[in-house]
């Protein structure tokens, strides 16, 4: 029987000619990840196994992301552990609030080059399934595992089986990488995809930029999948020669590809021109509908994000402000935009594109983790409502538990922000050419974000 894409990364990682679903092995790995809520407890094993160094300095890659800017002493105690690692350690992937290279790992790590097609990639977090997006093979661990990694650089894994989900057509109107995810989750449900690779195949994965992509695999995790995965193709190989130039110069990498006789789970097919906008309805990412369904329903909004792991790039931002530009949001409500990195928080600046929101009255954040997991910069009080462009929507994700959370794209949210209710582009009156030619241009360096290239991994 053949292996599917992710069963054949994890097998050249194990040193082993075949795995099977189910198989236990331990293989090698590329780079392993943390940020200010994981690391701590992981540095903390780390010292417990007795190692007086990091396998390799240069893929171990620490951040400060989901309280901070430290928000209390608890928070800034852990940054200062962390920091202090990072320094003892001479890690060279290890960066401050404030430089370019900083933000949220789901965000920089992509950004500076440091994913790339057959890379196995581990995080003590459980949105590392983005990198899938770039044709690796990403997931999430606890710390325990993570401090054992730092150590040794290998891991072990329960080979998943795996599901095929086949994209075809173009993209309809309006629809974005959101749209495609919440949808599949609403198919299959939160646990559809449990402890299985989301293996994404079919004609309609080239009509997608890689902004589209990384969103996608960013939310793997809501529907119980071990990894997510994008084939490779020409967006992932321009992606990786603006992004990671000496090793698309190299060809250091190793494109792989599921074998005909691969077995699948199950088979799940998504037409992308029969799609219209989805919103998942509180409380879980699986309670999807149709924006022209969610409209009717009259929702009033108290809150609006736009950003995060999930919707945080430069490409989702300048959506934003180009959909913003010349309203405003509804008086009494609150907009927050939140880059995910420091290099978008800096691009947009440039770009004059952060008038846009200011002239619209929106709370522009320092690159945060913030109030996605109700951390702080924007957390929700009791009976308050909110359409975000996070990765979850569970019960008191955001804040009190008698809060809701309605999870959707970016011109959704903008909709939502500008009339005040659940409303969509179309609606709200959103100029479409502005989509249309920021979707046109997504593919180009212009608008997928640009970071100097980093240091370190291979």
């Amino acid at each position: 029987m053949g292996m599917t894409q992710s069963q054949k990364i994890l097998a050249r990682h194990a040193d082993l000619a075949t795995v099977a679903a189910g198989d236990l092995i331990e293989a090698r790995l590329d780079l392993v990840l943390a940020n200010d809520i994981t690391g701590p407890p992981a540095i903390e094993v780390f010292r417990q196994t007795g190692a007086t160094r990091v396998f390799d300095p240069g893929r171990v890659l620490l951040t400060p992301s989901h309280f901070a800017p430290n928000k209390d002493i608890k928070s800034a105690e852990h940054c200062r552990l962390m920091r202090d690692f990072a320094a003892a350690e001479t890690l060279e992937h290890y960066y401050e609030l404030g430089e370019e290279r900083a933000g949220i790992e789901h965000v920089i790590v992509p950004e500076l080059g440091l994913a790339a097609p057959g890379d196995l990639i581990i995080g003590a977090d459980s949105h590392t399934c983005t990198d899938g997006a770039l044709a690796a093979f990403a997931t999430g661990v606890g710390s325990t595992d993570l401090g054992c990694a730092m150590a040794t650089g290998s891991t072990w894994f329960r080979v998943p089986d795996a599901l095929a989900v086949e994209l075809v057509g173009e993209p309809a109107p309006w629809i974005t990488g959101k749209d495609v995810i919440l949808e599949l989750i609403r198919l299959i449900g939160v646990d559809g995809a449990l402890y299985a690779s989301l293996e994404f195949q079919g004609e309609g994965v080239a009509a997608l930029s890689m902004t589209d992509r990384l969103t996608i695999c960013n939310m793997g995790i809501e529907a119980g999948a071990k990894n997510a995965i994008m084939p490779a193709d020409q967006v992932t190989l321009d992606w990786l020669r603006r992004h990671a130039p000496a090793r698309h110069a190299a060809s250091d990498f190793v494109i792989e590809t599921a074998d005909p006789d691969a077995r699948y789970r199950r088979r799940v097919r998504i037409d992308l021109s029969r799609l219209e906008p989805v919103v998942a309805w509180p409380s879980l990412p699986a309670n999807g509908r149709s924006i022209s369904a969610s409209a009717a329903e009259n929702v009033a909004i108290d809150q609006v994000v736009i950003g995060s792991c999930t919707n945080g790039r430069y490409a989702d931002l300048a959506l934003a402000a180009r959909l913003l530009r010349g309203r405003r949001v509804a008086r009494g409500l609150r907009c927050l935009v939140i880059p995910g990195a420091q290099s978008v928080w800096n691009r947009l600046l440039a770009d004059g594109l952060m008038q846009d929101f200011v002239a619209a009255g929106c709370i522009v954040s320092p690159p945060t983790c913030g109030p996605c997991l109700g951390g702080h910069m924007g957390v929700l009080a009791a009976g308050e409502t909110c359409v975000s462009t996070t990765n979850r929507n569970f019960v008191g994700r955001m804040g009190h538990p008698e809060s809701r959370v309605w999870l959707a794209g970016v011109p959704v949210a903008v909709a939502s922000a500008v009339t005040g209710r659940l409303t969509g582009p179309v609606e709200a009156e959103l100029d479409p050419a502005a989509f249309s030619e920021l979707r046109a241009a997504t593919s180009g360096a212009g608008l997928e974000g640009l970071m100097p290239a980093a240091k370190g991994v291979h």
